[in-house]
């Protein structure tokens, strides 16, 4: 994925194997469970349980939204357009922004679902984990060249795919 030009818009080159790592990850989205959100960990007052409940609430439409707006964001003929031997990819700034959240939970729902592993200490990729091991690494590689876009310095310990 490479930065071609930056402005009200900004447009990228992908090449087929990267569009169809992008495809395959944005496909896992929500990937965060909804009981991670919680308020408080301890209490049960009145006030928590309704409060916990809104959240709960606002959480679910968030995430049907997001789901919704991935889904038309894929199905979208224009998104991706064929140059030469390779798709260019046009985002508005907040284009980025949302797809950087949906990124987001898809990293952060992986890593979860690996058991919350510190750097460098990922359990081995088994049948049962290999999604949450490609999720992380894609979720976090697209972040990484959006963030860098958008003129947020990359950690220089990143190594992409």
């Amino acid at each position: 994925m490479k930065l071609l030009r930056r402005g009200r818009e900004f447009v990228f080159r992908l090449s087929r194997r990267e569009h169809g790592l992008l495809v395959e990850t944005l496909r896992l989205y929500p990937l965060v469970p909804p009981a991670h959100h919680r308020l408080s960990r301890e209490g049960r007052a009145p006030s928590l349980v309704e409060s916990q409940r809104l959240l709960d609430e606002a959480l679910a439409e968030q995430r049907a939204a997001h789901r919704r707006q991935v889904q038309a964001f894929l199905s979208d003929p224009e998104r991706f357009r064929p140059v030469d031997n390779a798709l260019e990819l046009r985002l508005a700034p907040a284009e980025i922004e949302w797809l950087l959240q949906v990124l987001n939970d898809v990293r952060v729902g992986a890593w979860l679902a690996l058991g919350e592993p510190e750097q460098g200490a990922e359990p081995p990729v088994t049948g049962d984990n290999a999604r949450y091991h490609f999720a992380l690494a894609m979720s976090g590689w697209f972040e990484s060249e959006l963030l860098a876009a958008l003129g947020v310095q990359e950690s220089p310990d990143w190594v992409g795919p």
